[in-house]
């Protein structure tokens, strides 16, 4: 009893000082003298508890509350913000403010509800920010604000929800980005609000934002990037470009991970553009690649001259000593680290053979390919830039200035044989060998866009990219006949660092007759077809056994490297796994040239067995939803990646 009349007075004698009325601190003192009557008597106190208890039992449709006189209803709304609920204060201020609830214009239970209404947003946003609800918060702030701009009263206090509300933006880009890709209108928001951001800072190398120093924007927006779409990036960058060295940069990467990607060329050709136009020190490496990607081999040889220096020369010579196989190794790597990382819609690996294999690149090539830029093709080591033709003199180019006509229908194009490689090889050693650039340019901010550092990792994953030179973008020229000389093919030398050597890959059947999938459009059926394959050739290996099918025509590299590091990882236990999976349904979401995503509904169960096959554990039943994204090069299609569907 003493522990409450004492509590009871603190309350009273430590009344909120931020200018309400006196008639509302009296409400609120009434209500909690209230209060201590009631729990101090014994008899309603015990009915007052059981009727609590009556409530809590009858589910969550009836809530306990108090019934309290319009007279003292602000005391009572000043008491529920003191009790923590802050944002039911704010929405109960705010429907007694609305008509026909409202009260008279200039009274003192008007400006005791509109100082109530702004504490209680302010309050409410801090408890929405600290659980990471952003958009929530500043949608509480905007309620806030509009309301006391109607009322014209508080100016103090609304610039305070206005000060909240601009330091939410950073969140609030954060938050409606991360959304999924179909949510358009909360992303299309979010965009809004990160131009306004960077246009207040005067730019991505701006410093007019006191609120985010540079350190800060910088961490900010390293992890914005990875929400934004590659097309997102493109064109964000490109409005920035004309006012912005580092965004100019970036819409140029953009566009070459597009281009990439998508095997556009056309995008690769104006990210060349933008590099060249910049007039930046220090970009030959990046526009050598460039030229590669394109085809132009005698452009890119001469940028690397341009830029060498003799740490990225004895770096390049740790590859190979051919010095087109370098860079490849060094287009590879640049691909990797660079370029195709951070996008959120964007699963591509740096392979350099399946982007030349496929149509789009070639017709690009063969298109833009100039007279001027042709080496001699007079004999047999000629490259001949009809993308894999016999040489000019034995089959001539067609008069429209494309690939040369079929003699013969069995003479059809197709990925083996000779490959191009082979013949830039020979064309690029006749004109000596290549130099090479030190680093990559470092711009005057802080940032220091891309560089290269020279380290045994680089060169590593540089010799493992050339253990695949040999069959580097393979087209194939067509088979020998008469008037025809085949093209003759030097091996590539091995590169003088040691190789982590690839896991082998186990011995398998072959494929069946619909597997690899090759289709341009493949079907639902075709789809779940290709998923049923890979789930069973995993559940087998996941069960120390082989697959039926080779697991590389059904998941790309990361995909098989994460099933290699579970099996190890049971191994290592003395365990296997019996995994059985059904696809119930699957519906394609996206689908464009070179991507498909689908989610799809299974019905999953697993059981563990230890060394001796006994079960470990319960088994594991499960209904699950997942979203898989495939994706197409080479002319086939396979499983990117897969995660949890929204």
């Amino acid at each position: 009893m003493q522990s409450l009349l004492r509590t009871l007075q603190q309350r009273i004698d430590r009344a909120p000082d931020q200018g309400f009325t006196q008639e509302t601190l009296i409400a609120r003192e009434e209500l909690l003298r209230a209060s201590a009557d009631l729990l101090s008597d014994s008899s309603r106190r015990q009915a007052y508890e059981s009727d609590l208890t009556a409530l809590a039992g009858s589910g969550p449709t009836l809530m306990p509350a108090l019934d309290v006189p319009t007279s003292k209803e602000v005391g009572g709304l000043l008491l529920l913000l003191e009790a923590g609920q802050a944002f039911e204060s704010f929405e109960l201020a705010c429907r007694a403010l609305q008509p026909p609830q409202t009260p008279a214009l200039g009274s003192t239970r008007e400006a005791d509800l509109a100082l109530l209404a702004g504490l209680a947003c302010l309050a409410a946003a801090v408890d929405l920010h600290q659980q990471r609800r952003y958009e929530a918060a500043a949608q509480t702030l905007q309620q806030g604000q509009h309301l006391l701009q109607r009322m014209g009263q508080l100016p103090a206090i609304r610039q305070q929800l206005s000060d909240e509300l601009d330091g939410l933006r950073p969140y609030r880009v954060l938050d409606l980005l991360s959304r999924n890709l179909t949510a358009q209108t909360e992303r299309a928001e979010g965009l809004t609000l990160l131009e306004e951001l960077v246009a207040r800072r005067g730019g991505l190398e701006g410093f007019g934002d006191p609120s985010m120093g540079p350190e800060e924007f910088q961490a900010f927006f390293k992890q914005i990037r990875a929400f934004l779409t590659v097309q997102e990036q493109v064109d964000l960058f490109s409005r920035w470009a004309e006012a912005s060295a580092a965004a100019d940069f970036l819409a140029s990467t953009a566009l070459t991970a597009s281009g990439f990607a998508q095997r556009k060329p056309e995008r690769i050709a104006a990210a060349r553009e933008r590099l060249e136009a910049s007039g930046q020190d220090g970009l030959q490496p990046l526009l050598a690649c460039l030229h590669l990607l394109l085809g132009q081999v005698d452009k890119a040889r001469s940028a690397f001259e341009q830029g060498a220096t003799p740490e990225l020369k004895r770096w390049a010579e740790q590859q190979s000593s051919d010095s087109l196989a370098q860079l490849c190794a060094y287009c590879r790597d640049w691909l990797a680290r660079d370029v195709l990382p951070g996008y959120r819609d964007l699963e591509a690996d740096p392979d350099l053979e399946a982007y030349f294999a496929d149509r789009d690149v070639q017709a690009y090539v063969e298109q833009h390919d100039s007279p001027s830029e042709r080496l001699p093709a007079t004999t047999e080591n000629a490259f001949a830039w009809d993308m894999g033709s016999a040489p000019v003199s034995a089959a001539p180019a067609s008069p429209s200035g494309g690939f040369p006509e079929q003699e013969d229908e069995d003479e059809q194009w197709d990925w083996d044989g000779t490959s191009w490689l082979e013949n830039l090889r020979e064309a690029w050693d006749s004109h000596g060998p290549a130099s090479w650039m030190e680093r990559m340019p470092h711009w005057q901010w802080q940032w220091q866009w891309p560089s290269r550092r020279i380290t045994t990792g680089v060169a590593v994953a540089a010799g493992v990219a050339l253990l695949a030179i040999a069959s580097f973008v393979r087209l194939r020229s067509p088979a020998p006949g008469p008037g025809r000389t085949p093209i003759a093919v030097q091996p590539v030398a091995p590169p003088a660092v040691p190789i982590k050597p690839t896991p082998p890959v186990k011995a398998t059947p072959a494929a069946e007759p619909s597997l690899p999938l090759r289709e341009e459009a493949p079907s639902e059926a075709q789809v779940q077809a290709l998923l049923e394959a890979w789930l069973d050739a995993k559940a087998a290996i996941l069960a120390g056994k082989d697959s039926r099918i080779p697991l590389e025509v059904l998941a790309r590299p990361s995909q098989l490297d994460r099933l290699e590091s579970e099996r190890d990882a049971d191994q290592a236990r003395g365990e296997t796994q019996t995994i059985s999976t059904d696809i119930t349904n699957l519906v394609i979401n996206e689908r464009d040239a070179n991507r498909i995503a689908a989610t799809v509904g299974l019905s999953y169960t697993d059981q563990r067995l230890n060394s001796k096959g006994d079960p470990q554990g319960e088994p594991s039943k499960m209904e699950l939803r997942n979203l898989y994204v495939f994706g197409r090069d080479g002319g086939i299609w396979r499983l990117v990646s897969f995660q949890k569907a929204p």
